[in-house]
C-alpha cells in the first residue's frame, strides 16, 4: 500500500469492482519452506470472502486451510512522462492500482467448490460474445479430473489495503494533460480510472 493518503480509496464496492473485473490476483503465504505465492483467478462473493482454487501439486495449497493468507489484485498502471507536466522539470512517476486482502483461508468442501466453479464459468463465459461453453460439455471423466486436481479455499477478508494512485497530488489540469498523454500512449484503461478518481 503507498504510504500516501491521497491514494488510498476505502470504498468497499470500488474495491470489489476491481476484484470483479480483474478476476485474478496473486496468493501469498508463509510455509515452513519460506514464503510462497500462487497465481489464480478470483471470485468475489459480495459478503466480505473472495474464493479461489489452487492445483493440489501446487506447494502452496497444503499450506492454506486455517491460516492467514495475503492475496494481491493488481490493476491497470503505467509509466507517468514528466513531458505531460506544464513544468517538466520534475521526475517521472509510475500510476497504478493494486488491491491486498489480508484474511484467515478455509478449503471449501466439494459442493462449495463445485458452485464456485460454475458460477466463475458462468462470470466469464458471459463477457465472450457468441455462444457460451457450458460446463456440462465436459466429460464426466474430464469434469471428475479436474475435481481431483484441485482444491478450493475461501479467504474471509479482514483487511483490505487499496492504492489508486491516480495523479490525485497533481492539478485539474495536470491530472486531464496525464490521462490524455497515458491514453495516447495506449493505457485508456488507468486514463479512464484517473478521470473517475475525483483528487
Amino acid at each position: 500500500m503507498h504510504p500516501n493518503p491521497l491514494f488510498h480509496n476505502e470504498s468497499r464496492e470500488r474495491c470489489e469492482s476491481l476484484i470483479d473485473t480483474v478476476g485474478f490476483g496473486m496468493v501469498f503465504a508463509a510455509t515452513p519452506a519460506g514464503p510462497k505465492v500462487a497465481h489464480t483467478p478470483l471470485l468475489p462473493n459480495g459478503d466480505g470472502k473472495v474464493q479461489f482454487h489452487l492445483a493440489r501439486s501446487n506447494p502452496l495449497a497444503r499450506h492454506l486451510d486455517g491460516r492467514a493468507a495475503l492475496i494481491v489484485v493488481n490493476g491497470p498502471d503505467a509509466y507517468v512522462s514528466p513531458r505531460w507536466y506544464a513544468n517538466r522539470g520534475t521526475v517521472p512517476t509510475w500510476n497504478y492500482v493494486t488491491l491486498e486482502l489480508e484474511g484467515r483461508v478455509r478449503q471449501m468442501d466439494d459442493a462449495e467448490l463445485e458452485a464456485f466453479l460454475h458460477a466463475a464459468i458462468t462470470k466469464h463465459e458471459t463477457r465472450l460474445e457468441g455462444a457460451a461453453w457450458q460446463a456440462e460439455e465436459s466429460s464426466d471423466t474430464v469434469w471428475s479430473g479436474l475435481f481431483r486436481g484441485i482444491i478450493g479455499f475461501e479467504m474471509e477478508v479482514q483487511a483490505q489495503r487499496p492504492t489508486f494512485k491516480l495523479s490525485q497530488n497533481k492539478s485539474p489540469e495536470e491530472r486531464g494533460a496525464i490521462a490524455s498523454g497515458l491514453e495516447a500512449a495506449g493505457a485508456g484503461a488507468l486514463a479512464e480510472m484517473m478521470r473517475s478518481v475525483s483528487a
